[in-house]
C-alpha cells in the first residue's frame, strides 16, 4: 500500500472520528475494518490516533491559520484533511512538509471542491511558511 492510500484511510478514520467524538479511537478503526473501507497499517492508524491525542495543538493551528473563519464553519472533509496535514507536518519528521500539504489538496480534490482545496493549500502554505521561519531562528 502506498504512503498515499494509507493517508486517504486515515483521512477516513479523521472523518469518521469527526460525527463519533465519543467513540474510541479503536473502535473506530474496528468499525472502519468491519465495513470493509479500510486496511488499516501502522501507518494510517498511528497517524489517526496521533491527530486525536494532539487535536488541541493542531486545531489550534487551523483556528490561527483559517483568518476569518471558525473551525466549526469549515465542512467536516476540509476539517478532517487539515487536521490530517498538520498532524503529519508537526508530528511526522520522515514526511517533507511540501508533501504532506501536496497530498492535503489532492485529498480535498477527490473529497470535497477546487476552492476547499484551494482554501487548504492556503492554509498550510501559510502555516509552513511560519514554521521554516521558526525553525531557521530557533523558536
Amino acid at each position: 500500500m502506498t504512503r498515499t492510500q494509507e493517508r486517504e484511510q486515515a483521512f477516513f478514520l479523521i472523518f469518521e472520528k469527526a460525527f463519533n467524538m465519543d467513540v474510541d479511537n479503536d473502535d473506530i478503526v474496528g468499525y472502519a475494518v468491519e465495513a470493509g473501507i479500510i486496511e488499516p497499517t501502522a501507518f494510517s492508524t498511528a497517524l489517526f490516533k496521533q491527530t486525536y491525542e494532539q487535536l488541541e495543538k493542531i486545531d489550534n493551528v487551523i483556528e490561527k491559520y483559517a483568518i476569518g473563519w471558525k473551525k466549526q464553519r469549515l465542512s467536516k472533509v476540509t476539517l478532517s484533511v487539515l487536521r490530517l496535514a498538520i498532524c503529519e507536518i508537526l508530528f511526522v519528521d520522515s514526511v517533507p512538509f511540501s508533501v504532506s500539504a501536496n497530498e492535503a489538496v489532492e485529498l480535498a480534490k477527490k473529497y470535497a471542491t477546487a476552492e476547499d482545496a484551494s482554501f487548504i493549500n492556503g492554509i498550510l502554505g501559510s502555516f509552513i511558511r511560519s514554521e521554516k521561519a521558526d525553525a531557521v531562528s530557533g523558536d
